[in-house]
């Protein structure tokens, strides 16, 4: 199977061909990895590293599929190491990247953080993208609802916020339209593929019990 870095299609976004399903998806919704160094399976997250890009969906279940049945080889026509904490390593630099650009948003002022400021923003129609910490408490998190026609994000957890604005924890936090919103909604977008919520884990550990 062919590595792929550059498709023409009729769809809005540029786009690329996912080595684990075979599907062409836009370049959103996928993570670029190069073979490096003593061929070595590298994530480029920022996409700016040399080479020809195999693509792969963001997703846990298409990142074990390249990993397990060898996929990355077939694409990269040759024997290539791939790091048996790849997944984890994915997501954890997807996760720093949705962080900076959070951290960016609020020197901005695109963002702000806290339950009255978030509240209030929310009242007047600024806020675009509402945030809430997956480790937060599901009763204050119900007080807030996501804007009409906005996004909301909800799989990061509170130490993440937190470093995101400069503090121990954050709960809540909205992001105001334009600027680097449409950047944070993409990224974060691509971390939910990657990481089970709270919800998930719930229903998760249900089912262990259950069984």
């Amino acid at each position: 199977m062919e590595a792929i870095d550059d498709i023409d299609t009729d769809t809005s976004g540029p786009v690329r061909k996912c080595i684990a399903s075979g599907t062409i998806k836009e370049k959103s919704g996928l993570v670029r990895f190069v073979v490096g160094p003593e061929e070595s399976i590298f994530a480029d997250i920022l996409e700016k590293l040399p080479g020809k890009g195999i693509w792969v969906s963001c997703d846990q279940d298409a990142l074990r599929t390249v990993a397990e049945k060898g996929l990355f080889a077939r694409a990269a026509r040759k024997a290539v190491k791939v790091p048996d904490t790849l997944l984890t390593d994915v997501e954890q630099m997807i996760a720093n990247r949705v962080i900076g650009l959070l951290s960016l948003a609020r020197k901005s002022g695109h963002s702000v953080a806290g339950y009255e400021k978030v509240k209030d923003w929310l009242s007047k129609d600024v806020a675009e993208v509402l945030v809430q910490s997956s480790d937060g408490s599901e009763r204050g998190k119900s007080k807030l609802s996501t804007p009409r026609d906005g996004s909301f994000i909800g799989w990061l957890s509170s130490q993440e916020l937190g470093a995101a604005f400069g503090r121990q924890t954050v709960i809540h936090c909205a992001l105001a339209s334009g600027g680097i919103t449409k950047r944070v909604v993409q990224e974060a977008q691509r971390l939910k593929g990657l990481r089970v919520v709270q919800g998930q884990k719930s229903a998760l550990k249900k089912e262990k019990t259950a069984i």
